[in-house]
């Protein structure tokens, strides 16, 4: 386990963002398998909101060994909490947190200048 980040505040972009500044390293992930739950993406899409930058209370980031990784993902999906554990992405040895889309393209997910949607807790 290199990392592990709670991506409650900035959503999964700032997690991600921070991880890779502070490890010198850049991120690859894949949009399509992001755990987005169906109802979060239709309000994300009615109120022009991007999910990457939504907080995510009760999710976990961690950046794991490439050998380990099926066995962490086993470990975690082995727990009701972690169910949907997923692996959306790689580290590579440089760049900015890259996102492929849907359509194939590529996008930088940036850090995110004040807030997309304000805290009401």
């Amino acid at each position: 386990m290199y990392a592990l980040r709670d991506p409650t505040r900035g959503g999964l972009a700032s997690a991600l963002n921070e991880i890779a500044a502070a490890s010198g390293v850049g991120v690859e992930i894949d949009e399509r398998v992001l755990p987005v739950p169906e109802p979060v993406r239709a309000a994300c899409e009615m109120l022009g909101l991007d999910p990457a930058y939504v907080a995510n209370e009760g999710c976990l980031v961690a950046f794991v060994a490439e050998d380990r990784a099926d066995e962490v993902l086993a470990a975690m999906r082995a727990r009701p909490e972690g169910d949907q554990a997923v692996r959306i992405g790689t580290a590579c040895t440089d760049g900015p947190v890259v996102v492929r889309t849907a359509v194939g393209s590529r996008r930088v997910l940036d850090v995110l200048l004040g807030e997309q949607l304000p805290r009401i807790c």
